[in-house]
């Protein structure tokens, strides 16, 4: 039998950590939880959990080093975060998808919300370790994009991208569901000495989008971050 993924919260005020732990037990999650930065690196370190809902106002280590400490730790880089932001923390968010987060959840948030998100980057990392051990070739509904001979198919028909293009589409068609700032599109695509034009990632998404003609709705925007590929599930 499977065991219940494990999440791991990282919240300083009590009651939406109590709700937080209340709704995820009640959907069948193994559920921890820390009130505040040092004791959650504590207890992620020690728990290794599948996913940590990490709060960026902490009153001690703000979010945003934890999440950067985790990712720069071969024992803890593949644990999946949602930040858990307050509005107006834009500048926070996108910083923390810099270094690695997998979501964010706005607050306030609904349950239903929480477990959607939830659910849904626990199997972006589950798809994500399948694609270590698989092919590279990556197949999204009509879409094949195949980096061996860095060709893209439509419905089966061949479709011409820039190397820049299709670098982007491989990136984003690679992790449905996650969000990617135009500053990470742009330094997987064209190096990090180019991350300072990260506006001319519209520019591309906007033609690879014409050249995806009816498809053109599996690139997301997500609004003042960047983009994603449309998660299937």
């Amino acid at each position: 039998m499977k065991p219940k993924p494990r999440i791991a919260i990282v919240e300083d005020e009590e009651d939406i950590r109590e709700i937080l732990e209340y709704t995820l037990t009640r959907e069948g999650f193994d559920v921890v939880s820390a009130a505040d930065g040092a004791s959650g690196l504590e207890l992620i370190r020690r728990e290794r959990p599948d996913l940590v809902l990490l709060d960026l106002m902490l009153p001690d280590v703000h979010g945003l080093e934890i999440c950067r400490q985790l990712k720069a730790d071969e024992q803890t880089d593949g644990i999946a975060i949602i930040m858990v932001s307050a509005k107006g923390e834009e500048s926070d968010i996108v910083l923390g998808l810099g270094l690695g987060a997998d979501d964010y959840i706005p607050k306030p948030f609904g349950a239903a919300e929480l477990v959607a998100r939830t659910r849904s980057v626990l199997r972006r990392a589950d798809r994500a370790l399948e694609a270590d051990s698989g092919t590279d070739v990556v197949l999204r509904g009509a879409l094949k994009v195949d980096p061996g001979s860095f060709k893209v198919h439509l419905d089966g028909e061949h479709v011409e991208f820039t190397a820049t293009e299709f670098k982007i589409l491989h990136l984003l068609a690679s992790h449905p569901g996650r969000i990617f700032s135009r500053s990470q599109i742009l330094a997987d695509s064209r190096g990090e000495l180019a991350a300072s034009y990260d506006r001319s990632v519209d520019a591309h998404v906007r033609t690879i989008r014409k050249k995806m003609g009816e498809h053109r709705h599996m690139i997301e925007t997500v609004r003042a971050i960047g983009y994603r590929f449309a998660d299937p599930a």
